[in-house]
């Protein structure tokens, strides 16, 4: 398999995308995550010991579209399947003792959009600057078109963000749909707090080996907040439709950019503060069936004329191996 520092080139077949990012990880996953020692094997048993817990961000707004935020538990009802349930963890994700931020940025580079890749390079940069807290939050970056780099990996460093955004360049075809399964299942499935990942695209999908739903569903599946930022060129045909199904599926928003980079700067900033006014609502399910199947979730909020976003269900755990 071919190097490119610092990009990992990742094949066209998405089993073998699979086992290059696995190695990847086996490599790389104890620096970035664990204390000297410590096996990396065991992070997803970590994982797995929390799936109980159902998390949900969640932003509020008022009628004018401001965001509230002085709310209490008191204040938020929450259904699962139309059945009530306690809030038993709750807090607002602001400031400095916000829980750690992981962000996936996906850069479509594919032939549609490649005249736009300078102006999408300076607002993500921007966008990093104002949103990662040093030695806290953590941020990588993918590119995708015909193939899918990581073009850097999880790093709250800004200058090392910002020297990897310079090396993106413009390629073929688009694996968006392998791209967001990827970026969730192979990054940030392993990491701690809250997750997010930033699309840059057009929506058009064009040579992925899994489908939409699939996509999705693994976002779903490891709680991934998605936001789409939709960038277009002249001439071209954009699917804006596909990057809002992303968002709203797991609870995200969808931005239109356009051709303007000032219409890209204000889409990231709405990203920035979507994300420091954010409240998180945890909860252990009444249904102790471990079935995997989809389980709707509404949240509402007890004092009139405010309107919630989050996402609108999660997948039940898997029964245990061996296990009842």
């Amino acid at each position: 398999m071919p190097m490119r520092p610092p990009q990992i080139l990742i094949s066209d077949r998405l089993e073998f995308m699979k086992l290059a990012f696995a190695a990847f990880f086996a490599l790389s996953a104890a620096a970035m995550a664990a204390e000297p020692g410590q096996d990396p094997e065991r992070q997803p048993a970590i994982i797995k010991a929390r799936v109980d817990v159902v998390n949900i961000l969640a932003t509020v707004r008022d009628r004018r579209g401001g965001y509230v935020t002085d709310l209490s538990k008191d204040d938020f009802s929450v259904t699962e399947d139309k059945v009530p349930q306690e809030i038993d963890f709750f807090s607002f994700e602001s400031g400095e003792n916000a829980q750690p931020l992981t962000i996936a940025l996906l850069i479509d580079t594919s032939g549609s959009v490649k005249d736009k890749l300078l102006f999408e390079k300076q607002a993500a940069m921007e966008f990093f600057r104002t949103t990662i807290r040093s030695d806290k939050d953590l941020a990588s970056i993918v590119q995708f078109d015909s193939d899918i780099n990581l073009v850097q990996d999880f790093t709250s460093d800004l200058e090392i963000l910002a020297s990897s955004l310079n090396t993106v360049r413009a390629g073929g075809a688009t694996k968006l749909y392998d791209a967001i399964y990827l970026g969730t299942e192979e990054l940030l499935r392993h990491q701690i707090g809250r997750r997010v990942m930033v699309v840059l695209s057009d929506g058009r999908d064009t040579n992925s080996d899994v489908s939409q739903h699939e996509a999705i569903r693994t976002a779903q599946l490891r709680d991934v907040l998605i936001f789409g930022v939709g960038v277009k060129s002249p001439g071209s045909s954009p699917d804006f439709g596909v990057l809002k199904d992303f968002a709203r599926s797991t609870g995200g928003e969808f931005y239109q950019s356009k051709i303007d980079l000032q219409r890209l700067r204000a889409a990231f900033r709405k990203i920035n503060d979507e994300i420091k006014n954010q409240y998180s609502i945890g909860y252990i399910s009444k249904n102790t069936r471990r079935d995997g199947s989809f389980r709707s979730i509404q949240i509402k909020v007890k004092k009139r004329g405010l309107k919630v976003s989050h996402r609108k269900g999660y997948f039940a755990p898997q029964p245990i191996q061996g296990g009842s």
